[in-house]
């Protein structure tokens, strides 16, 4: 049993092993992959809500005339309703849910040409991005083991 313990585990499994830690505290995750957006146009989104109360963000998304705001808002939403079902005794209203972390990160780009001067192509390059929100409430009770 003691070998098993001193084994060099691969840093994908230690990775995984921290998140699933920082998870164990309340907070919910939700993912949203290969949005056909680029990733500098939602930044400008995604800055405005950052650290904000679920209800202030979701109403900022709301009234944010950008097309990035839709698809942010319905992520964050989905961020609450994982949350609600990781903690099935717990109210929202109650619990001062708010956005602890976004990240958006560069997603696949498709490469196409566009016809140019004298016979030659331009290259165009359609971005996505990734976009992850961590939401967690600020009343956090400790946990006994």
């Amino acid at each position: 049993m003691e070998a098993t313990n001193n084994v060099k585990k691969k840093k994908s499994v230690l990775i995984r092993e921290r998140k699933e830690q920082a998870q164990k505290g309340g907070a919910s995750t939700a993912k949203l992959l290969n949005c056909p957006t680029s990733p500098r146009k939602m930044r400008l989104v995604v800055d405005l809500i950052r650290g904000e109360k679920v209800e202030k963000a979701l109403y900022i998304l709301k009234y944010t005339n950008k097309e990035a705001a839709g698809r942010v808002e319905k992520l964050l939403l989905s961020a609450i309703k994982n949350w609600e079902a990781s903690n099935e005794d717990k109210r929202v209203e109650d619990s001062g849910l708010y956005v602890k972390e976004v990240s958006v990160g560069g997603g696949r780009q498709l490469k196409r040409l566009r016809p140019a001067p004298q016979g030659r192509g331009y290259r165009i390059r359609k971005r996505s991005n990734h976009v992850t929100i961590v939401v967690d409430s600020k009343t956090t009770e400790p946990q006994t083991n």
